[in-house]
């Protein structure tokens, strides 16, 4: 099951848990309020899992591809590290599907505070467009998108698109 929690407010390594003690966690249903929605799949059969294909299915989720995040596969490691961990929003919906590893998505919740979402093998993620996020992994991850891939991050401050209009009309909606 996920594990959750707001993040405490020490500076160091994002790469670390960041968990205040005593602990404030967040369960799937607050998750869910922000649209963020997960699942639990068996990674040792992404390519042949009849659940992963449900889900694509009824969520639209046509292409995919396999992002390796380690200093050996990806070029350029140490800026790309950073880039990710940049306060971001997309325009399209985010999904991530841990298939080695483990890592951290943060997301802001409505009073703009950040929510840390631990993520191991098996963990799959839905990060509405225009939520405000970040994320740091350490080993593989699989992206999927709706249609042609479209990975585009627009740094805070962007609440002038129509994706973040939405996605706060959304949270109001479910206040």
């Amino acid at each position: 099951m996920v594990q959750a929690w707001y993040m405490d407010d020490a500076p160091g390594d994002p790469r670390q848990p960041h968990r205040p003690d005593p602990g404030r966690p967040v369960g799937l249903e607050q998750l869910r309020r922000l649209g963020v929605l997960y699942w639990k799949l068996d990674a040792d059969k992404y390519e042949n899992d009849p659940e992963l294909e449900k889900i694509r299915r009824e969520r639209n989720y046509s292409w995919m591809d396999i992002i390796t995040i380690c200093k050996d596969k990806l070029p350029n490691y140490e800026e790309k590290i950073k880039m990710f961990y940049e306060e971001h929003l997309h325009l399209d919906d985010e999904i991530r599907y841990i298939l080695d590893g483990s890592g951290y998505f943060d997301v802001r919740d409505k009073e703009d505070q950040w929510i840390r979402i631990f993520m191991e093998k098996g963990d799959m993620v839905t990060l509405p467009a225009g939520i405000y996020h970040r994320f740091t992994v350490d080993e593989k991850a699989m992206r999927l998108f709706v249609g042609e891939p479209v990975w585009t991050a627009y740094n805070r401050p962007a609440d002038h698109f129509e994706a973040r209009g939405q996605y706060v009309k959304f949270l109001a909606q479910t206040a």
